[in-house]
């Protein structure tokens, strides 16, 4: 019997659940948004509930006629030959959904069509009442734009109910939506498979599903396996038909991992109930350790979307940290779907596709880069990173420049007892980056304004090729060049700056420990320091407490929040033999130390992030300093504006020009004011 039915499917996979349908071999078309109609018989339905991946139902349309009012509803919903697909024993639920049609209320049309079966039914089968004792025949009324749809669900519990998931993890996705994500991708069985964001696993268990060419309705049964009117011998040759298309294992396991071992062992529970565990490789991991050494492979995964009060912070981080875990994978492409609108802005690239889906009822975009595809000598370069001719060009520039300025300063290190130096800074346009030196060790320094337009992972792999510019150049070990802002493990090391050790540690942070653009200010401090009582406020001018030990200091005080600071400026006094009997370390606030403490002193120097509040704090400072005191005020804020006029206890010096050592091309790294005091010891200001 010619039937004609309809796969419905989520806003945005219509074009996939059609390509489904095709397959099958029946032609379909859209019949009205997320309803696809085609043609077919008995053997369709069952076909059709095994096989559809991405649709929601199979639904068995039975009529389609105007209903403006109730009236015409009834009339059309009793015109329908329901006893031709319904028993006298049926149980017949309805339900309804209307959509810009005069017949709002849903209820009533439910109880209109209902009805119309009932008293269709009682004729036809001459019942004064029907049992609804039987299998089950649901009944949908789906009303659009006063045009209504009778149907019957073949299906019973969505298709997504595939019978693998146990349990539901926090944020599960459904599992069409899964295989539609598959199914949109350039993934196939022979291709690797990767999802560092796995949850649950659903993802992986439906690719696996997908390339092992298992229908994913096998294991469930349907509504319409109870109907009379579709013969029992149709749906078991459907399953048949199952069996016989299956194919033998993947050649190499998926890999899915996550960073919660609950969850991976809930994901693991739902593979081997879905008879794909061999087919999986789970593994708890973080997303920054991702990494593989096969080539082509598709990244598919459904990230965190930071929906959660606290949780925006650390999930902007994930998606910032993408280009640089997905760059290691140059031949691969990635498909993410996400909630979050400002994805490709936050990633630093735009996607080469991107498609509008519902995470449940959560507006998604599924956001597709696109790699090099195996066997095709032409087509997209790497989806993320990658280095052109004009970055090889630049890194000849780069690297003459370095020779020249290594040649330059080959002296220092035992003219002037210093190893620590600025060998590149900013010299050319082209290269924007700084490059310290430390000992053995190199430190490049990313602009925070690249002049070059380019992705954060093309950028990555840029200062890569720096890196081992400057590696090669220079003569030192690729090992021992640190990118700033990338984390390493951390090392220690020990350096030289104007004769005196310092420690200095390398973790990818900003944080070093010895900043070669304040040498002059060391320099200037162990001059001016002999004898006097020294205070040091900041963690950033702490290298200037061991420059005033050892010019002589009578005493230090020296103020940080931070608990390791401490001990790390113990140990730099330790390394150059000053005792620390005269030696305080105070871990606080600045400005709640200022406000507490009961000392005076005759030097200090304090280095601020920015002058917020530079007055009241150095209004605070004032009072503990003697009168023949002076500060140091050092800043590196953008164009900062000291107010001079209201620090009315200060006679105020911009000493920055005599500040800049002669290696740092830039004229702008940092501001520097001498503050002298301008209070009596009688507590009066000196006047103007």
């Amino acid at each position: 019997m010619p039937l004609t039915l309809v796969a419905t499917a989520a806003f945005g996979l219509e074009s996939v659940v059609a390509r489904e349908i095709l397959a099958l071999g029946y032609e379909s078309r859209a019949l009205r948004p997320g309803w696809l109609s085609f043609e077919g018989d008995e053997s369709a339905v069952a076909r059709a509930n095994l096989w559809l991946r991405a649709s929601d139902r199979v639904l068995l349309q039975l009529a389609s006629f105007p209903a403006a009012d109730f009236d015409a509803l009834f009339d059309g919903a009793r015109a329908v030959a329901w006893e031709h697909f319904l028993p006298r024993n049926a149980r017949v639920p309805v339900r309804g959904r209307s959509v810009r049609s005069a017949l709002a209320s849903v209820p009533a049309c439910q109880s209109i069509v209902k009805k119309a079966i009932v008293e269709r039914l009682k004729a036809a089968y001459k019942l004064e009442r029907l049992p609804e004792d039987g299998p089950a025949f649901p009944v949908e009324v789906a009303l659009l734009k006063d045009e209504a749809i009778l149907v019957l669900d073949t299906t019973g519990a969505g298709l997504h109910k595939r019978g693998y998931r146990l349990e539901s993890g926090e944020a599960p996705l459904k599992e069409t939506l899964a295989a539609g994500l598959i199914l949109l991708s350039h993934w196939n069985r022979d291709r690797p498979f990767l999802d560092p964001f796995c949850g649950a696993g659903t993802l992986a268990i439906e690719a696996a599903l997908i390339g092992r060419n298992r229908a994913p309705g096998r294991d469930r049964s349907f509504a319409a396996e109870s109907w009379p009117f579709v013969a029992t011998g149709i749906w078991k040759r459907a399953r048949e038909e199952v069996r016989d298309l299956e194919k033998p294992a993947l050649p190499e396991p998926l890999e899915a991992s996550d960073c919660d071992e609950k969850v991976l062992a809930l994901a693991r529970r739902s593979a081997s109930k879905a008879s794909v565990a061999g087919d999986i490789r789970f593994t708890r991991q973080s997303f920054s350790e991702v990494s593989s050494d096969r080539e082509y492979g598709c990244l598919i995964t459904n990230p965190p979307y930071g929906s959660r009060i606290g949780e925006e912070q650390e999930v902007r981080e994930v998606y910032r940290a993408m280009p640089g875990v997905f760059r290691k994978l140059p031949t691969w492409s990635f498909f993410i779907l996400t909630a979050r609108r400002d994805f490709e802005k936050v990633a630093g690239q735009n996607a080469d596709r991107r498609r509008k889906l519902f995470n449940g009822d959560v507006e998604c975009t599924y956001f597709q880069f696109l790699g090099p595809r195996p066997g095709r000598k032409e087509g997209p370069k790497q989806a993320f990173g990658g280095v052109d001719s004009r970055a090889e060009r630049q890194a000849e520039i780069f690297a003459n420049r370095l020779r020249k300025r290594a040649h330059h300063l080959r002296k220092w290190p035992t003219k002037r007892a210093t190893d620590v130096y600025r060998l590149y800074d900013r010299d050319i346009k082209e290269v924007p980056l700084a490059l310290d030196r430390y000992g053995d060790s190199l430190l490049l320094i990313p602009s925070s304004d690249p002049l070059e337009s380019r992705t954060r992972g093309e950028h990555e792999d840029w200062l890569d090729l720096m890196a081992r510019t400057a590696s090669q150049t220079l003569g030192v070990s690729l090992e021992n060049v640190f990118i700033q802002g990338r984390t390493r493990e951390q090392r220690l090391l020990q350096v030289t700056e104007n004769g005196l050790q310092y420690e200095v540690r390398f973790t990818g942070g900003r944080e070093v420990g010895l900043d070669p653009a304040l040498r002059l200010l060391r320099q200037r401090l162990e001059d001016e320091a002999s004898g006097k009582r020294v205070l040091i406020l900041g963690p950033g001018a702490l290298t200037l407490g061991l420059a005033a030990a050892s010019g002589g200091a009578r005493s230090t005080t020296q103020v940080d929040p931070e608990e390791s600071s401490s001990g790390w400026a113990k140990r730099n006094l330790a390394l150059n033999g000053i005792a620390l009997d005269s030696h305080r370390f105070v871990r606080s606030e600045v400005d709640t130390f200022l406000r507490s403490d009961r000392g005076t002193y005759d030097l200090a120097a304090i280095e601020a992030p920015s002058l917020d509040g530079h007055v009241s704090l150095l209004s605070l400072l004032a009072l503990r300093m003697e009168p023949s005191g002076a500060v140091y005020l050092v800043t590196r804020a953008p164009r900062p504006k000291l107010d001079a006029e209201a620090l009315s206890e200060w006679s105020v010096e911009d000493v920055t020009a005599g500040s800049l050592p002669e290696d740092f091309r830039s004229r702008k790294i940092h501001r520097i004011w001498r503050l002298a005091s301008r209070i009596t010891e009688r507590g009066e200001l000196i006047s103007r």
